[in-house]
């Protein structure tokens, strides 16, 4: 065997090919020329891709035991803040319904939040008042039209009564009242509660009747919701004339303050016409 010196450069690249050759390989020279046919025909090894950098950590971990109809199983969830700016949350990535209930039916969706504005914690009088809004002075000038709670009393008859014009042929809207959690069975204990001290709700003995549920509110608390699903169906419904939202849209052109009126318990506003209280039983 006849040694021969390489120049620089060569060394180099045997050093570095030498680098990729597994452990044990190069023990001899034999065992160094046996390798170099296999190593052609193997794929030339790309250089590893640095290490992403670790990414930020979350609030906290925290385990939850629960029972899925089974014997009891953990599992560890991560809780983090969600994103609070505008940008950060216009960007999140969109979900499709159907995966959505795919991912609901395979347990891989945790916790379903809502997004909602910080707004609503700045709209009571007092927050109104502090942060000197001029719409406090306005709001408390027609504060009779506008009270706090509704009067623990019947509205006035003014003429205007709500009407349920049945379809002919219709029979008894029922439907069954289906299990609720202890904390919205509570609500509208109390709820009801509060409409029958007011005289809004009395004692039912119709034959009809309507499931009812509750709706977690933005701003906290429980909506009260009357699903009267079977009773709208049968229903004729007023053929009121709506305008098109792009003629909504032309009449507001140049306006510069919007406005808009969320009545409390609007359904208890109004008066019903003697024969359709029957039908609101629920």
């Amino acid at each position: 065997m006849v040694k021969q010196e390489l120049p620089p450069r060569v060394n180099c690249a045997v050093e570095n090919e030498l680098l990729h050759l597994e452990e044990g390989e190069v023990s001899s020279s034999e065992g160094s020329r046996r390798t170099k046919t296999s190593r052609r025909s193997q794929r030339r090894l790309k250089p590893r891709r640095a290490a992403d950098p670790p990414s930020a950590p979350t609030e906290s971990v925290c385990t939850v035991e629960y029972v899925d109809g089974a014997p009891n199983r953990t599992r560890v969830i991560e809780v983090a803040s969600p994103p609070r700016d505008a940008k950060s949350i216009t960007s999140l990535p969109g979900l499709s319904w159907k995966k959505f209930l795919r991912d609901l039916k395979a347990g891989d969706i945790e916790q379903v939040c809502l997004i909602t504005d910080e707004r609503f914690a700045t709209q009571s009088w007092e927050s109104l008042k502090a942060s000197g809004n001029p719409i406090y002075e306005t709001a408390r000038e027609f504060a009779d039209v506008f009270p706090d709670k509704i009067p623990a009393e019947l509205p006035a008859d003014r003429g205007v009564r709500h009407e349920i014009d049945l379809a002919p042929g219709s029979k008894y809207c029922v439907i069954r009242q289906w299990p609720l959690p202890r904390n919205q069975v509570k609500a509208i204990d109390d709820f009801s509660e509060g409409r029958r001290q007011a005289g809004h709700v009395r004692e039912s003995i119709s034959p009809h009747s309507s499931p009812t549920f509750c709706v977690k509110k933005a701003t906290g608390g429980w909506r009260i919701v009357h699903a009267f699903n079977k009773l709208n169906d049968a229903t004729i419904p007023a053929q009121t004339p709506i305008p098109r939202k792009d003629m909504v849209l032309d009449s507001m052109s140049g306006s510069v303050i919007y406005s808009a009126i969320d009545l409390t318990d609007g359904f208890y506003q109004i008066l019903m016409r003697e024969s359709d209280i029957p039908l609101t039983a629920v």
